[in-house]
């Protein structure tokens, strides 16, 4: 399930950006891993709302976008 909650609830978390935002910053995504779930932010809007997904939902995604996978 996904839903949306307060970046307090994950303020605790190590978050990452992607090696290709670049150091301009520009339209980016933050990820934190907890232990069952994976947090997504917006990288301009830290203070914002979270995405939280299963492992599984962010494995799916992953493979989904993966260079590997495209054709």
């Amino acid at each position: 399930m996904n839903n949306a909650e307060s970046s307090t609830a994950a303020s605790g978390l190590a978050w990452f950006k992607s090696s290709y935002s670049g150091a301009e910053g520009g339209d980016c995504v933050e990820v934190a891993a907890a232990t069952a779930v994976v947090h997504v932010r917006d990288s301009k809007a830290d203070a914002g709302p979270v995405l939280t997904v299963s492992r599984e939902a962010w494995a799916g995604l992953i493979g989904l976008t993966s260079s590997e996978r495209r054709v």
